[in-house]
């Protein structure tokens, strides 16, 4: 072997052998020396990808900061003293001028041993929160909570994630709010909980602590609230509806949010069901288990009169406009300002008591179902001034003013004339409609499409032919036929949509756009309707209504949203339409609210089968609604009111009218009266309005065409003097039931579910005497 130096070169990628005794260079800088076993160096893009000895490096540093991070902070973390959410603050409401509406608050807790709930009822709570609490030993379940946690700090929505060791530490160490923080705090602390106590000491201060709605802190105050009985008398059936509550105390509550049912039932079928797969519950039992629909809440006296609707109202208004949930609240320490006024908070009571209540008799078997709601607001502002949700809570828990389930009748008549006036409707002849456009209004007469005839034919009250009738003389008698024909006119979809622009909710049940949503099917609530109608009264100017002026707790102010109002429909629309609706008061169906002695408008309603009697009005500055509904007190079924309050029948424009102008005659006896600032549409003067074919008794004929016309010239007679005994008067039809207009004398004793007839006439108008009408008559 040669002595001279070996050299050993990289085979030739060629794959040629190197010539004998050559000698390859090496680059300057590409010696092999400090390269462990020859590996090349990384370059280009290679290079910025991290190599897996530095991937793993780091992943292992991380986990390493990581563990000291956790250890750390399970060794500084210990176990806190209760928080104030444990014992529970009172709530204080109050009217604008800072006195006290009501205290709310005074926690409603009783602890029991874990020993005194049924076993079912145990199983019950760990199907619809835990199902694997007493056989998994951890006590955090990381993959729910990062999920959770995550969601949160994306924005995708606070989410929950917790097990019920966890769940008992945020109830009663820590608080409500959904942060990373609290989380991380609420695990730590639950790891250490989880090792110092049983799983039945935990369980048993979960259900202690839990909120079920109705301010039942606990399962014990939940028995009470819903079943009036304690824990150990429940039945596997009512435990399963008390742990679905647990997911939504407020939303689940079918006493209180009785159109929620639907879903409180499928959370109750979703608990049992997992009873069923546990092996908790034999499916046999399951298949036969019913339903079990609790009672009625049973409020402190502390809420009695209005003070409970006032704070139900209230906590409803923090909870959906997203200020404060309803977990939030029943914490309690919270100052609420209302915007209601006291002044004619008790004006709204004392009309309701004088012109409704205080003519009941415990006699009359039909004065058992009358109840009342009503609601002011003042349109330039959308504050609510006042609201009467009933005789008193502790008696009556539905507030009728705020509650979504019965029609509203022909209040609702005068959205279908902003509608039209909004989007320049035209009748079936092309005709643009105006206060002044004539209509047929023949009783059941056919609803006209643009196809030909449809299905619908609504029957006028009390099934009388008023023939060729104005639009304006529509609203002041509230013809159904007429409204119908009109609404279909303009069609009902955008009737529906002028509706839901002047603040009627789009969830309300059954606006349906149909024709007959003229007629008011809807279930909006008074609250609600009175919303609309100040919208109407602010020229079309639209907010939603405001109750709540301020928020504090500890002295700090909670952020309320700011209020804002958009140009719902044109002024031109919603000042025609008041236009027509001072018709109705100064000679229409609504004569009984000229007693408000200032300018007002208004329209009376009647729901189907007389089950309730609306007004709806305003003046410039107060917008007020009044309903009188009929309700079993035993069964909840609405009612007809025949024979309520001592009278045949109860119409718009009886008590709610009356009740309406002694309300606002009081709320405003310190204020001015203002005159309506109008500017209507072109054509919708009275002087514009143009006669209509009669005959010669004085009625219109009710021979003219089926199509919605403009209407031919025409006159009408006078009826002799003194001929005002006609009994089959009906909505006040001028002429043969009113008697001769030039005599102004009294109207016919026949007047309709609205209201007496009345004399209107050339010569002046004299408000008949209201008829006795009969139970089969149909309501306007």
């Amino acid at each position: 072997m040669s002595d001279e130096s070996q050299h050993w070169a990289p085979r030739d990628p060629s794959g040629a052998a190197a010539a004998p005794g050559s000698h390859q260079e090496e680059p300057p800088g590409k010696s092999g020396k400090g390269r462990k076993n020859g590996r090349k160096r990384r370059t280009g893009w290679r290079r910025v990808i991290p190599t897996w000895r530095m991937t793993l490096g780091t992943v292992l540093g991380l986990a390493l900061l990581l563990g000291a991070g956790i250890f750390a902070a399970y060794r500084l973390v210990d176990i806190p003293a209760a928080n104030a959410a444990a014992t529970a603050q009172s709530n204080v409401y109050l009217y604008r001028d800072g006195s006290v509406i009501a205290r709310d608050g005074d926690v409603n807790r009783e602890k029991v041993r874990l020993s005194q709930v049924p076993p079912t009822v145990r199983q019950a709570v760990l199907a619809a929160e835990d199902r694997d609490f007493y056989s998994d030993d951890r006590a955090v379940d990381m993959k729910a909570m990062v999920r959770a946690g995550w969601n949160t700090v994306t924005g995708k929505g606070k989410q929950g994630g917790s097990t019920i060791t966890q769940q008992y530490v945020k109830n009663y160490y820590l608080g409500q709010e959904r942060t990373v923080l609290r989380k991380a705090k609420e695990a730590i602390i639950a790891v250490k909980l989880n090792r110092e106590e049983t799983k039945d000491q935990i369980f048993e201060g979960y259900l202690n602590t839990s909120y079920f709605g109705r301010n039942a802190y606990g399962i014990q105050a939940a028995a009470q609230a819903y079943y009036s009985k304690n824990v150990e008398d429940l039945t596997t059936a009512e435990g399963a509806y008390l742990a679905s509550l647990l997911n939504a105390p407020s939303a689940y509550d079918v006493v209180a949010h009785p159109d929620n049912k639907p879903a409180a039932q499928n959370r109750w079928n979703y608990v049992l069901d997992g009873m069923v797969k546990e092996d908790w519950l034999d499916a046999a039992e399951r298949a036969t288990t019913e339903f079990p629909t609790p009672g009625e809440t049973k409020p402190s006296t502390g809420l009695s009169g209005q003070r409970g609707y006032v704070v139900q109202a209230v906590e409803d208004y923090l909870n959906r406009r997203g200020i404060l949930d309803e977990k939030t609240l029943a914490t309690g320490g919270y100052r609420i300002t209302t915007t209601l006024d006291k002044t004619k908070q008790d004006a709204l009571v004392k009309a309701v008591d004088t012109n409704v209540m205080s003519r009941t008799s415990a006699e009359r078997k039909a004065d058992r179902n009358v109840r009342v709601g009503g609601a002011s607001i003042v349109p330039a502002t959308g504050e609510v001034v006042a609201l009467y949700g009933g005789i008193d809570y502790t008696k009556q828990y539905v507030s009728n003013a705020t509650r979504r389930d019965y029609q509203v009748g022909s209040i609702f008549k005068p959205f279908v004339l902003t509608s039209a006036v909004v989007n320049g409707s035209t009748t079936q002849d092309g005709e643009r409609i105006t206060p002044n456009t004539v209509y047929d209004g023949a009783n059941k007469r056919m609803v006209v499409g643009p196809q030909g005839p449809t299905d619908y034919a609504p029957a006028n009250e009390d099934d009388v032919d008023h023939g060729d009738i104005t639009v304006r003389t529509a609203t002041d008698e509230s013809v159904n036929a007429v409204y119908a024909q009109m609404a279909q006119d303009v069609g009902p979809g955008k009737v529906r949509d002028t509706a839901v622009a002047l603040g009627i909710p789009t969830d309300t049940p059954d606006l349906t756009a149909s024709p007959s949503i003229a007629l008011g099917t809807a279930n909006a609530s008074v609250l609600d309707m009175t919303e609309a109608y100040a919208t109407l009264a602010d020229h079309g100017r639209h907010g939603r209504h405001v109750l709540v002026e301020k928020v504090t707790k500890d002295g700090a102010e909670i952020e309320l949203p700011e209020r804002t109002t958009d140009q719902a429909v044109s002024r031109e629309a919603a000042d025609t339409t008041t236009a027509v609706l001072r018709s109705v008061v100064e000679g229409g169906t609504g004569t009984a609210a000229l007693a408000v002695g200032r300018p007002a408008v208004g329209k009376t309603g009647t729901a189907e089968e007389d089950r309730a009697a609306w007004f709806a009005g305003y003046t410039p500055d107060l917008a007020t609604v009044v309903a009188v509904m009929g309700q079993n007190p035993d069964t909840g079924a609405q009612t007809p009111l025949y024979g309520a309050l001592g009278l045949p029948r109860v119409n718009g424009g009886g008590a709610p009218a009356e009740t309406w102008a002694a309300y606002t005659e009081a709320a405003l006896r310190s204020s001015p009266a203002q005159e309506f600032d109008l500017e209507t549409a072109p054509g919708s003067d009275e002087e514009d309005e143009p006669p209509v074919d009669e005959d010669p008794d004085g009625s219109t004929d009710p021979s003219s065409s089926s199509e919605p016309t403009t209407g031919p010239s025409g006159t009408t007679p006078s009826s002799p003097a003194g001929d005002s005994t006609d009994t089959g008067g009906t909505n006040g039809t001028a002429g043969a039931t009113g008697g001769s207009g030039e005599t102004g004398s009294t109207g016919g004793t026949g007047g309709d579910g609205d209201s007496g007839g009345d004399g209107k006439g050339a010569g002046g108008s004299v408000q008949g005497v209201r008829g006795p009408g009969f139970p089969g008559d149909r309501p306007a």
